[in-house]
């Protein structure tokens, strides 16, 4: 009996390492190789550049008045040009023009103006993601086409007061593109 046992088992584990002699593990990793590479193979592609460069900012602490003023003020600049801008409003040497609003007077060519540094400030960070967004897209010369701000929820805060929050979009296109366009 224990020899049938034995022998039942021999049998048992012939048949295994029959099987595993017909499919061996090196022969598995060098398939499994060779189909990684040539799935590395097809999936590159080639990277297009594309047209725009978007930033965007979402509930940004801040009224949308402001923030608007800002916007416009931005709008048709290129991002370093603009940067240049919104560091002179931190260091307030020019105001940000308010003419809509009922807001005083402020010395130099404007009519009327003020110096939002925490709104400016988001809108610089804002500026470098565009930038580096530009680089990436592979725009050489960007121009901000569009910057708007938009109303975003209002939650609450202490004693029931409302809290100011907005939406920024800032799209910037290439210099030629947009030249090309108004020719057309």
């Amino acid at each position: 009996m224990v020899e049938e046992k034995i022998n039942k088992k021999s049998e048992v584990n012939s048949q295994v390492a029959d099987k595993s002699a017909t499919t061996s593990p090196d022969k598995i990793e060098t398939k499994s190789q060779e189909e990684k590479k040539e799935i590395k193979v097809t999936k590159k592609v080639e990277i297009k550049n594309k047209d725009k460069a978007v930033a965007r900012g979402f509930s940004l602490h801040g009224g949308m008045k402001i923030y608007k003023a800002v916007c416009r003020m931005i709008c048709r600049k290129s991002p370093e040009r603009a940067l240049v801008i919104l560091n002179e409003v931190l260091k307030y040497k020019r105001a940000v023009p308010m003419n809509d609003m009922e807001i005083p007077h402020r010395k130099g060519d404007i009519m009327a103006g003020r110096y939002p540094q925490k709104v400016t400030k988001e809108i610089v960070h804002l500026l470098d993601q565009l930038k580096a967004n530009a680089s990436v897209a592979g725009i050489d010369n960007p121009i901000i086409v569009i910057a708007k701000a938009d109303k975003a929820s209002e939650p609450h805060r202490r004693e029931g007061r409302r809290g100011k929050r907005t939406h920024v979009y800032i799209e910037a296109r290439e210099y030629k593109l947009i030249k090309e366009k108004k020719t057309k």
